[in-house]
C-alpha cells in the first residue's frame, strides 16, 4: 500500500506518464489486506500498526478516486477487499472470465471499507446490500452487468490489450476507452446468477434491519429452487452481527437519503 501510494503521487506530477496500468502478479489481482494481522496487532496492544495501515490505505483510495490521469485496472483472478479499493475507484476496470470479486468483510468481523459504501450503494436496486452483507462472489460477466467493471476482455487478449495501452501517448479517457473497446466483449450472465434474481434481492435486501432481511429471505426460501436464497441465509447467519449492522447502515444510506429527499419534495 505504501509503495502504491508513492507511485501514484509521483506519477501524477510526471508529465511523461500518460496513464497507469494496474495489474496483479500471479493468480490474484489483489486479495486485499491482512485483516488477521491487524487484529493480532490490536490484541498485542499495538493498535497504531492497524491505524497507520488503514490511514495509508484510505488515503490511497482517495487519491485513486480523484486522480487526474486515467487508471486501467486489469482484473485477472481474485479481486477482494483492498483489491477492490485500488481498482474500482479508478476510471477503467477490465474484468475477464477468471475474475472473482467479493467484499468478504462481514465474515471477518469488519465491514466493507475502502470506500465500498460509495460504489456498493450505486449498484442497481439493492444489489449492493446483497453483495456487501453476504460477501457473495461475482464473476467478470456479473461485474460488468452491475457496473463494477467498465469492460470485459477475454483472458487470451489481455496481453494484447496491455501492449496497446503501453503505446498510448495521451491521457484522453475517450481515446483510452476506444482502445479497450477494440478488445472487449459483451459476455452473457449465467442463468444461475443473482443478477437474474433482482426481484428477490430487491424484495429482501430493501428491509431496514438485518433481522428483517434474514426473515424475508427465510420466507422466500420455500418458494424458490435457486440456491441464492439459501446461500445468502447461511452467509448472514455465519457473519458478525455487528459487522452486518454497520455494513447495512453504510451501504443503504443512499437509498434512505433518496427517500427523505422525495418526502421533502412532496411536503
Amino acid at each position: 500500500v505504501t509503495g502504491l501510494l508513492k507511485c501514484f503521487i509521483s506519477y501524477e506530477e510526471e508529465t511523461t506518464v500518460k496513464l497507469l496500468i494496474v495489474k496483479g502478479k500471479g493468480r490474484a489481482f489483489c486479495a486485499g489486506g491482512d485483516v488477521a494481522e491487524v487484529a493480532q496487532s490490536i490484541n498485542n496492544d499495538t493498535w497504531k500498526y492497524g491505524a497507520d495501515f488503514f490511514r495509508t490505505e484510505f488515503l490511497l483510495n482517495y487519491i485513486i478516486a480523484t486522480y487526474s490521469k486515467p487508471q486501467v485496472s486489469l482484473l485477472t483472478g481474485i479481486v477482494m477487499g483492498g483489491g477492490a479499493g485500488v481498482s474500482i475507484h479508478g476510471r477503467f476496470r477490465v474484468a475477464t472470465e477468471n475474475t472473482v470479486f467479493a467484499m468478504p468483510e462481514t465474515a471477518l468481523g469488519l465491514f466493507p471499507d475502502i470506500g465500498a459504501s460509495y460504489f456498493l450503494s450505486r449498484l442497481p436496486g439493492f444489489y449492493g446490500e446483497y453483495v456487501g452483507l453476504t460477501g457473495a462472489r461475482l464473476d467478470g460477466a456479473e461485474m460488468l452487468a452491475c457496473g463494477l467493471a467498465t469492460h470485459f476482455v477475454p483472458l487470451n487478449r489481455m496481453s494484447l490489450l496491455e501492449e496497446s495501452l503501453k503505446k498510448v501517448d495521451t491521457s484522453d479517457p475517450f481515446a483510452i476507452c476506444g482502445i479497450i473497446d477494440q478488445f472487449s466483449q459483451q459476455p452473457s450472465v449465467k442463468g444461475s446468477s443473482a443478477m437474474n434474481r433482482m426481484e428477490i434481492i430487491n424484495r429482501c435486501f430493501s428491509k431496514r434491519t438485518v433481522e428483517e432481511i434474514i426473515s424475508a429471505l427465510e420466507q422466500e426460501a420455500p418458494r424458490v429452487t435457486n440456491k441464492l436464497v439459501t446461500a445468502a441465509i447461511q452467509s448472514l447467519r455465519k457473519a458478525s452481527p455487528t459487522s452486518l449492522k454497520i455494513s447495512l447502515a453504510s451501504v443503504s444510506v443512499k437509498h434512505f437519503q433518496n427517500i427523505i429527499l422525495v418526502m421533502s419534495s412532496v411536503v
